[in-house]
């Protein structure tokens, strides 16, 4: 009886470990199909991937006005229910804030980018990893800092600002070399 147990157990988890390493391998052609169609989608990718980060921190924000019995009425002031809401609610406003503005740099730099690619051709260096890790890192940013865990939001602040930076400078060296 054990054996039979175990060995459907065995064939379920097999089945389950084929459906996601298949769905790991396509996603991972699609996306590296995306990336290698031009020299530009990596740019064009990231803010759009960057925007939809600003998008996904809406989320936490959600539930946290939620939780703190958002209604109607606050809609007269919505600044002034952010004493209501909880310890976690006020980080995750403040991370809102904080995707708007980190946003607002990194679309710059990767638009930058995106016009030296189709001005001059590819972009030397560290610009393409650069891209495509910054909005992953601010996506990381978002649960750690509504989770107060201040170590990761710190580094990924750092890195994903040190990613905006570099795309800045590419975009420049690649736009005064021509």
């Amino acid at each position: 009886m054990l054996t039979t147990w175990w060995c459907g157990r065995i064939d379920r988890i097999d089945r389950q470990s084929i459906t996601i390493v298949s769905t790991a391998i396509a996603l991972t052609v699609f996306i590296t199909d995306l990336l290698t169609r031009t020299p530009a989608a990596p740019y064009a990718l990231s803010l759009v991937f960057s925007g939809a980060v600003v998008i996904a921190s809406i989320i936490p924000l959600g539930a946290a006005r939620s939780q703190a019995d958002f209604t109607m009425d606050d809609m007269k002031a919505p600044r002034a229910m952010f004493d209501r809401l909880p310890s976690w609610g006020k980080r995750a406003s403040w991370a809102h804030q904080n995707s708007f503005e980190a946003f607002g740099l990194h679309a710059p730099a990767a638009l930058l980018a995106l016009i030296a690619v189709l001005q001059i051709g590819e972009l030397q260096g560290l610009a393409i990893p650069a891209a495509l890790v910054q909005p992953m890192l601010r996506l990381i940013y978002l649960p750690a800092y509504v989770a107060n865990v201040p170590p990761l939001r710190g580094l990924c602040w750092a890195g994903a600002l040190l990613c905006t930076g570099i795309l800045y400078i590419e975009g420049v060296r690649a736009l005064l070399v021509a």
